[in-house]
């Protein structure tokens, strides 16, 4: 009975190992973010060094620019969303192409933005202008789709 308690001690102990290690290198990877969080999600962090996942905007930048009534077009995304990794390959170069600033939300980790701004599912892209949503796009499209959005609502 001996053997199989210190042989479960082990195994717990190696397991907690595990955890705390993969914690510290999730830490180490996040350091000096976009985000400003001292931990970030293991999907986010995996995101860190794509260049599709680059206009990074925080929640009060966005709120700053709403209130300010600056025209923005924001794409709220969850890295843990199989549409969004899907579509972000799409509209991220999309958008770069066309001289479109698609700034991007992450609902991962920034659960607020869910209530905040209305979003039922993602991918989402909504454009303000003037301070107010004037037009979304919500799910997973075809390019074409998504460049007549974009010349429809951000290139007027």
């Amino acid at each position: 009975m001996k053997k199989v308690i210190v042989f479960l001690l082990i195994i717990v102990g190696l397991f907690a190992a595990l955890f705390f290690l993969n914690k510290a290198q999730n830490e180490e990877k996040s350091e000096g973010n976009p985000y400003g969080k001292d931990t970030l999600h293991p999907e986010t962090v995996k995101q860190l060094d794509d260049e599709n996942y680059q206009n990074i905007i925080l929640p009060e930048e966005l709120d700053e620019k709403i209130e300010n009534g600056d025209d923005v077009t924001v794409y709220f995304y969850s890295p843990l969303c199989s549409h969004c990794v899907r579509t972000t390959p799409v509209v991220a170069p999309l958008a770069k192409d066309m001289e479109v600033d698609l700034v991007q939300f992450n609902l991962e980790e920034f659960k607020d933005g869910w209530n905040d701004y209305g979003i039922e599912s993602t991918p989402t892209i909504i454009q303000y202008k003037d301070g107010k949503e004037v037009n979304r796009i919500v799910g997973y499209q075809e390019e074409a789709t998504f460049e007549n959005w974009f010349n429809e609502n951000t290139l007027k």
